[in-house]
């Protein structure tokens, strides 16, 4: 579906269970989302990640996009959003957040920090798959990012 034969896209993902992280992967692998996926289990780690500190980080990409889960221990995604939309070198990078909350709350607060989207993870294996397709198809073939720098 998505090809760009200069690199791959970078994704960071920012889920803190295994299993949707995971699902994710398969997601992504099924939908043929050509990308290099990055997982980190909450803020902190992707504060750390995005800014290159930290031993296991100093070579990090600069991802595409973020995949961001709300509930998290340590820093939670509305905090990590927060934080990334208030630094000057990380607000240009688009944050979807995919969390399962539905809570009309959390869409408005995630909007209101600089989402670039929000989507309810379906519970329904083929709908995420779809889901997953259709934010590579979105943010990967329809919109036009910045050139890495």
């Amino acid at each position: 579906m998505i090809v760009d034969n200069a690199h791959p896209f970078d994704i960071l993902l920012v889920e803190d269970e295994p299993a949707d992280a995971k699902l994710v992967r398969s997601a992504l692998k099924e939908s043929r989302v050509y990308c290099n996926l990055h997982h980190v289990a909450d803020g902190v780690e992707a504060l750390a990640f995005l800014r290159r500190t930290g031993g296991n980080y100093r070579q990090a990409p600069r991802p595409d996009l973020i995949l961001l889960d709300l509930n998290m221990p340590r820093m939670n995604g509305r905090e990590f959003l927060a934080a990334v939309k208030a630094d000057g070198d990380l607000v240009g990078i688009p944050v979807v957040v995919l969390t399962t909350s539905d809570v009309e709350r959390d869409v408005v607060a995630s909007y209101k920090l600089g989402a670039a989207g929000y989507i309810t993870k379906p519970v329904d294996m083929e709908q995420f798959v779809d889901a997953i397709r259709q934010i590579g198809s979105y943010w990967f073939t329809l919109t036009r990012l910045p050139l890495k720098t």
